[in-house]
């Protein structure tokens, strides 16, 4: 099975006399479904920045589809980035567009023809229950709406890997569930690699996943 992320002796920092990851080693496969878990503060957001490329490594190597963070261009990071799908905890929606405009961003930098993006808006804007708000602005939505959309966004160019921050951390009951369906559905029907940061794994998860624990700069598996 392929890699999809290898880290070998990984170190991430934001300043020199401070190291926040520390000379971490760990891979996920193709397909998988991880969990990241630790303590506020722990490097969880960190770490999780370095594989979209936001930070690159202080010291090591680290691998995201092919790509070597550390001696990324410009230009190859975003292309790598077109690959992903990014739900953070603030949602990052543009606040002068509509919902079904922010859904279809992605689609248009990767140059979908417009009747596919129009399909693939209304089909996600359906599975996130948002279809009668599409033409409306995100701050006239509530909190969980604006993720569901966020989440509608991530999905959209079907993406080999989703990294979600904290994606249901200040959501309603309804609003994360319908996440979590959403993840689970990326990943069992469309074989989507996931990587979700969370304080808290869901008891209700039906899937088999992985589950790397952050303490003190390290990071091991749990089992």
């Amino acid at each position: 099975m392929d890699r999809v992320i290898i880290a070998e002796d990984l170190s991430l920092s934001y300043s020199d006399d401070e190291t926040i990851i520390n000379k971490i080693n760990f891979s996920v496969n193709s397909g998988c479904f991880v969990f990241i878990t630790g303590a506020s503060g722990s490097g969880k957001s960190t770490l999780l920045k370095s594989l979209y490329g936001a930070l690159k490594p202080a010291q090591g190597s680290l691998v995201v589809g092919g790509v070597e963070i550390s001696k990324v261009s410009k230009s190859k990071l975003n292309f790598l980035r077109r690959h992903i799908g990014i739900v953070f905890q603030d949602y990052k929606l543009i606040k002068e567009w509509t919902i079904e405009k922010n859904i279809m961003l992605p689609l248009i930098i990767n140059g979908y023809e417009k009747n596919v993006t129009q399909n693939q808006v209304d089909s996600l804007l359906k599975h996130v229950r948002l279809k009668h708000q599409s033409g409306k602005y995100p701050l006239e939505l509530s909190g969980g709406e604006q993720q569901r959309v966020a989440m509608a966004r991530a999905l959209s160019h079907n993406p080999i890997l989703i990294l979600a921050d904290e994606p249901t951390g200040n959501l309603d009951d309804y609003s994360a569930g319908l996440i979590w369906n959403l993840l689970e559905g990326a990943n069992t029907q469309l074989k989507t690699t996931v990587i979700v940061v969370t304080h808290n794994i869901p008891e209700t998860m039906n899937i088999d996943y992985k589950h790397f624990h952050i303490e003190y700069g390290s990071i091991h598996e749990v089992n």
